[in-house]
């Protein structure tokens, strides 16, 4: 039997799995689904969750990976004449 750290998640988890490797309960993770809150999907009626899109939605409501600068806020460079 594997332990939990030596557990892969899959690329698509259900409710459970998801919240387990949130670490949250499966309740939080329902309503923050529900809500929007996290990046979540349904297939019938049931909520998916891919990895790599919570990996990236925790990186960035932890501050690890800043928001990209909107292209207005960005003036083009002036060449050199």
């Amino acid at each position: 039997m594997k332990s939990a750290a030596q557990i892969v998640p899959r690329e698509v988890m259900d409710i459970r799995q998801a919240a387990a490797y949130l670490g949250i309960s499966a309740d939080s993770l329902y309503r923050y689904a529900s809500e929007g809150v996290v990046p979540a999907f349904k297939l019938g009626n049931r909520w998916r969750f891919k990895r790599d899109l919570l990996d990236r939605w925790m990186e960035r409501e932890s501050g690890v990976i800043p928001e990209p600068a909107s292209p207005e806020a960005k003036k083009p460079a002036r060449s050199a004449r």
